[in-house]
């Protein structure tokens, strides 16, 4: 348990910074979800829009701390090379 005030401050800001990242990650889920929801139906059209919305929200993540850049890198390659064999 914290007994000094820092302590406790700093247990108040991580658990809004995790509430905080926890929000961002999600919120990316969901755009890689629609890429992925657009692949499987077959419409490259759409799949090819909801990449370029979720890649500036995926490069996002990695400047905010929130992923690491490596994974963006393989998630984004990853989702390209299935937007463009559709």
């Amino acid at each position: 348990m914290a007994n000094t005030p820092q302590a406790k401050k700093r247990i108040r800001r991580n658990n809004r910074r995790a509430e905080i990242n926890g929000a961002r990650v999600s919120r990316i889920r969901g755009f890689v979800k629609k890429v992925e929801a657009a692949c499987e139906a077959g419409d490259k059209a759409a799949a090819a829009e909801a990449l370029k919305a979720a890649q500036p929200e995926m490069a996002r993540g990695v400047a905010r701390g929130v992923l690491h850049k490596n994974t963006v890198a393989r998630k984004i390659s990853r989702l390209s090379k299935r937007v463009a064999a559709l």
